[in-house]
């Protein structure tokens, strides 16, 4: 039976009663009547009430929520412990959601994060190719202020010099070559120029101070340049 059928009878039943209130002669009666039509007066005007409610909500439907759009979290910062790598992900009041809205997965060699609806949008990270296997069981989220920490167990207890093997080729690909064959000289230059050409002020001072200084000991038969 919906409201409106409801709100019907509980007419009926008002009408009635009053009409056999009106034909009541004894004060008992009077009485038991006057109780039932007030409760049943209150149930009617309560499902008015609901039937008022219902009918402004099919009138202004609540508009649907918008679609969050997920965007790639970029920054992170990383240490370890002997047992654990851990991942720290800056994301305000991250804190504040559903804690269900922060996903970690995590297999042996990858982990993947979703944290949902923060701020109207998704966040996603995802790190392929560690540098050493993780126990997937053991590694885990926390959810702290404004931050998402992510613990990677190790298997074994061994340092991490980067958090995946793409960083490490990446440095070792950086480093500079030294050719057995070649000059030994030759190949201290090269390093030499290199580490001018991308260091910072001072440091192209000292080398700058030591080549001259190492000019000057030429002169005196000592061609070994001093740091």
């Amino acid at each position: 039976m919906d409201l409106s059928e409801q709100i019907t009878q509980l007419e009926a039943d008002v009408q009635e009663l009053d009409s056999l209130l009106e034909t009541a002669e004894r004060k008992r009666v009077q009485d038991l009547l006057k109780e039932e039509l007030k409760r049943v007066e209150k149930e009617l005007t309560t499902k008015r009430q609901q039937k008022e409610q219902q009918a402004r909500r099919e009138a202004n439907p609540p508009a649907a929520p918008k679609a969050a759009y997920t965007v790639k979290i970029t920054s992170y910062a990383w240490d370890q412990s002997e047992k654990f790598v851990k991942i720290y992900l800056a994301l305000k009041n991250v804190h504040k959601i559903p804690s269900e809205n922060v996903e970690v997965n995590f297999t042996q060699r990858s982990f993947s994060v979703l944290v949902k609806d923060l701020d109207g949008k998704n966040h996603q990270m995802t790190v392929h190719n560690l540098l050493y296997p993780i126990d997937e069981k053991d590694s885990y989220k926390k959810v702290k202020t404004d931050m998402v920490l992510i613990m990677c167990k190790k298997q074994s207890a061994k340092k991490w010099d980067c958090l995946t093997t793409v960083e490490k080729q990446s440095k070792e690909k950086d480093k500079p070559s030294m050719d057995e064959s070649a000059d030994p000289s030759e190949g201290l230059m090269s390093m030499l120029k290199k580490i001018y050409a991308e260091g910072d002020d001072e440091m192209k001072r000292t080398i700058n101070k030591a080549w001259s200084e190492s000019q000057e000991k030429k002169k005196y038969g000592d061609d070994t340049m001093h740091f």
